[in-house]
């Protein structure tokens, strides 16, 4: 008979307190909504998960006392099953929210701390651990010899993956360093480029133009001569080799380029329109006089878009106004 009293009054308890914690959470929401800060939002989000085990496990608790006495044992097993479900919960919420407060505020506190998954896993862990060492030493495990075994078995574990802790160091490095960020285009020295789309504790995967991945291990990356095309800026400057023929007029040759240049980013997607173009006469080639065409480009992928377009707009110019573009010229003598 009493069995079947405590469930009742189990699931009683339990109804009664997810109704009381959906009409908290309604009201809550409403109140924090009103506020400027974000911070009673992040700490509403981060308890709504576990207050539902804040409600069954008092009443779980409450509804074993109107059962028959048990034994000291099965009363200390429930005992320390109940505060090592309290004390992870509590620590899975604090990690929660710890994270979500990084991913707000951190960049904004402190703009060279980096925020990427690398850090949120890496503060979760760290809280987590605490708080599985304040659950053993709850159950009484002695954590001192627990610690003093860890350091042995983490320098073993050391020794066995450098390669591994080489690159998770090297990951730190290249979140605190930052000389790439996610969505920024990259080259390295390896010839590979394309658009970051994530660093990870181990490895950063670029996806190249071709819609390909690459895989660069961190420790590599960090030791490589890299060319960010977002930093400092997006736009880049977009350089077109020329050549005209000798008997051509410069003056006239410039004047011409320079309008095709114009109409070129005015029209263009992808080409910096306020910009103005120039040229600069620089080489005195074997058949033609060189020069190069300085346009300007939102960014590294819109440079080909200008280059095609101003070059096919600058041929159907120069086959207008009569500028020739030579070809190679080789002048032999024969003797007789």
């Amino acid at each position: 008979m009493k069995v079947f009293l405590a469930t009742a009054v189990f699931i009683a308890l339990v109804l009664a307190g997810f109704i009381i914690r959906a009409i908290l959470i309604k009201f809550l929401h409403k109140a924090t909504s009103r506020t400027r800060t974000q911070i009673d939002d992040l700490v509403l989000e981060t308890v709504k998960g576990p207050s539902a085990l804040w409600v069954i496990i008092p009443a779980f608790y409450f509804a074993l006392q109107l059962l028959p006495d048990l034994s000291n044992r099965w009363d200390l097993i429930i005992d320390r099953c109940l505060l090592s479900l309290i004390i992870l919960s509590v620590t899975w919420a604090l990690a929660n929210g710890v994270s979500k407060f990084l991913s707000v505020y951190a960049g904004k506190i402190v703009p060279a701390l980096p925020v990427t998954n690398l850090t949120r896993n890496f503060v979760k862990t760290a809280i987590l651990a605490i708080g599985v060492m304040i659950l053993l030493d709850s159950l009484g495990v002695k954590i001192t010899t627990l610690i003093t075994a860890m350091g042995i078995g983490s320098l073993a574990v050391a020794l066995a993956l450098q390669d591994t802790l080489s690159n998770f160091f090297a990951g730190l490095h290249i979140l605190i360093d930052k000389p790439v960020q996610v969505g920024q285009f990259v080259k390295l020295d390896s010839g590979d480029e394309g658009y970051v789309e994530q660093i990870g504790w181990r490895s950063v995967k670029i996806r190249m133009l071709p819609n390909n991945t690459v895989v660069i291990p961190n420790s590599k990356l960090v030791n490589s001569v890299l060319t960010n095309y977002y930093y400092p800026e997006k736009e880049l400057a977009v350089l077109v080799q020329v050549g005209v023929h000798y008997d051509s007029d410069l003056e006239r040759v410039e004047r011409v380029t320079i309008e095709v240049a114009k109409e070129v980013l005015q029209k263009v997607k992808g080409g910096v329109p306020e910009f103005d173009p120039f040229i600069r006469y620089h080489t005195f080639g074997d058949f033609s006089i060189d020069f190069t065409v300085i346009l300007r480009a939102k960014e590294f992928v819109d440079n080909y878009l200008v280059k095609h377009e101003f070059i096919k707009a600058l041929h159907k110019r120069y086959g207008k106004e009569g500028i020739e573009i030579p070809f190679p010229i080789r002048t032999i003598y024969q003797e007789k």
